[in-house]
């Protein structure tokens, strides 16, 4: 389907379910961003997943956002539960505005719910030449080394950065081995998963999609993955006032009440303490890309290229609906 002409379909969808045409029009952004860049697991596979969550008045659809001001630099957002792409929007450009101000910018979300790509917000920040970090919770999908029970969620870590040239600097990644979205649309099409990624209910390992789910997802590096999965909530949860310890909610599979899940946005000026950072960061870049690569390996990428590489190509192409996709699309716009 043309991008033109899934846009406003999206937008209609999320019109009919409640929400404002500004915020109607910045979840559809976000969505059609997670599928041209690849992400298919933050994509159209979730917007069903949103529109039941508005049904069942876990997302309010017309949030009281506030925005406390703590300093010039910090300030502190309560969502009201609203769809995540809002909040976090609001936060990103929250931040984007203090760090222009004062050069470091450090907001604060509470009340939330899943925004989609973190590397989406990093993208707003760099465009405006400023550094960025960001952190977000999830629910429950990983055991804390040592445990047995699942606690953590993917927890994603981003970090992004101008790299002097126009296609930016974004490590993107959740702390699992693979995103969890992975996951859920795997078992929406029945497909496998990779070994050694998850292990089922009982703790065997598992490449049913379904079963990995219901089980534990393995993260990244053993102990040092669920060391990083609870900084990671100890900075979006514990510190904002969002759920944690395994408090947040599955989007999916509980509509008991609103996620809260929480967000962390850091951003600041690349001139805080050299004024030649643009030369550097090149020089940086330039350094490693000249180091000699493996065999089967014609350039040494650093994160963010593949990314920006798919969306230049799937912004000219169509953008693929499946089968069932089509059929959500169908239920939520009739």
């Amino acid at each position: 389907m043309k991008i033109k002409k899934l846009k406003p379909l999206l937008i209609k969808i999320f019109k009919k379910h409640g929400l404002s045409n500004v915020h109607s029009t910045i979840s559809t952004n976000a969505l059609i961003n997670a599928e041209l860049v690849g992400a298919y697991g933050h994509g159209l596979s979730r917007l069903k997943m949103y529109c039941d969550r508005i049904n069942k008045k876990v997302i309010n659809i017309k949030p009281k956002i506030k925005v406390k001001n703590i300093s010039r630099s910090i300030s502190h957002i309560d969502a009201d539960n609203s769809i995540g792409f809002v909040a976090a929007d609001i936060g990103i450009k929250k931040a984007i505005e203090n760090a222009n101000k004062t050069g470091i910018g450090l907001v604060a979300i509470k009340n939330s719910g899943h925004y989609g790509l973190s590397g989406y917000y990093a993208e707003q920040a760099v465009k405006k030449k400023l550094v960025t970090m960001i952190f977000t919770n999830a629910p429950p999908a990983i055991a804390p080394h040592g445990a047995v029970k699942r606690l953590f969620g993917t927890n994603p870590i981003c970090f992004g950065t101008p790299s002097g040239s126009k296609i930016p600097f974004i490590l993107d990644t959740s702390i699992s081995m693979i995103n969890r979205g992975k996951i859920r649309v795997a078992a929406k099409y029945n497909q496998k998963i990779p070994k050694g990624v998850a292990l089922d209910k009982f703790g065997n390992p598992t490449v049913d999609a379904k079963k990995a789910l219901k089980g534990v997802q393995l993260p990244i590096a053993g102990f040092k993955g669920s060391g990083l999965a609870w900084m990671v909530d100890i900075l979006s949860g514990v510190l904002t006032g969002g759920n944690h310890a395994g408090k947040v909610k599955d989007p999916f599979d509980d509509f008991s009440g609103p996620q809260n899940i929480g967000h962390l946005f850091i951003t600041f000026k690349t001139n805080l303490f050299v004024k030649n950072f643009t030369n550097r960061i090149k020089d940086n870049i330039k350094t490693i890309k000249k180091l000699p690569k493996i065999k089967g390996i014609k350039e040494i990428m650093y994160p963010g290229q593949n990314k920006y590489i798919r969306l230049q190509m799937n912004s000219k192409k169509d953008i693929y609906i499946s089968e069932i996709i089509k059929k959500d699309l169908k239920l939520l716009k009739s």
